[in-house]
Order: C-alpha cells, then structure tokens, then sequence
C-alpha cells in the first residue's frame, strides 16, 4: 500500500466542485484523512479565491493510475486539458506524495508546491505533520514552523464536503 496525499482546490463554482472532487476521491480512497478547507487568493494571476485543503489515504494503486484517475475526476468536473497554468480552475487535483518517490514523470513528486504555498503546506501540515519530505529530508512541521511568506494569507472555511 502506498501512502499518498492528494492537494485539491478550486476558484469556479469552488463549493461545488470541492464537494464533487472530494466525493469522487473518497470512492476511490475510502479509508482517507481530510484537511479542513482554507481560502486563499489566485497566486501567479489575478481570479476569484480559492478553497483548497488536502486529502490522505493508502491505495494500492500505481503512481501512473492515480495520476490517471486525478486527471480523469478533474475532466469529470468541468476541467478541460487546454487551460493556462495559471487560470481559473473548476477543479485542480494535485499529487504531492507517493510513499517516498521523487521523479518528474508521470507527475513531479514531491510537487514543488508543497514548500512554496500556504494554502498547500498549511492543510498538510494538518494531516502529516510527521511525514518527512523525501527531498528536503524535513517534516511537514519543520516545514510549516520555517514558513514565512506573509503574501499568501488563508481563511479556514466553515462548511462540510460530505
């Protein structure tokens, strides 16, 4: 079984589809952890506020399947393959972790994001404070503490995804 931690965010219909992603990921996740959900403003381009959080879970399937399913939830929910790296999003599923593995394909992993946003590193940190970054060699939560990048400001959200 690898463990696996999965970012999820959206700025479009942003209740909605972070409820769709969520629900679509538990089928395949079943026995998960789940951060609470934060907003926060688009990085890299001016678009409405994100709701982002963070979900945990084993599987046993390979790095290129969960890669695949990611890819095919998000299609699923209005996200189409031509988008801008930095745009408006129906739905954004990252992979941050996969046990250990550190490679660029089928996915960057770690994802370079994880040290580099609150809205990723702060809903991790909750969920996998232990878990030590396989590049940096660090926990989740000597990573969070060394945060400082006072640009990048999160408001924890009330409502439930289930």
């Amino acid at each position: 079984m690898a463990k696996i931690f999965i970012s999820l965010g959206s700025n479009v219909n942003r209740e909605h589809n972070l409820r769709a992603g969520f629900n679509a990921l538990i089928k395949y996740f079943p026995n998960y952890q789940h951060s609470n959900i934060y907003e926060s403003e688009a990085v890299g381009f001016d678009g409405n506020n994100f709701y982002n959080s963070v979900l945990g879970a084993t599987t046993d399937l390979s790095l290129s399947e969960v890669c695949r399913l990611l890819k095919q939830i998000e299609l699923e929910n209005g996200r189409t393959r031509n988008d801008k790296k930095f745009s408006p999003r129906t739905l954004d599923l990252d992979l941050l972790f996969y046990d250990d593995v550190i490679c660029e394909q089928p996915a960057q992993l770690p994802r370079d994001e994880i040290t580099k946003n609150a809205f990723v590193l702060l809903p991790l940190y909750e969920i996998a404070p232990d878990h030590i970054h396989p590049v940096c060699n660090r926990s989740i939560s000597s990573i969070w503490s060394a945060y400082n990048n006072p640009q990048q400001k999160l408001w924890k959200v009330e409502f439930f995804l289930s």
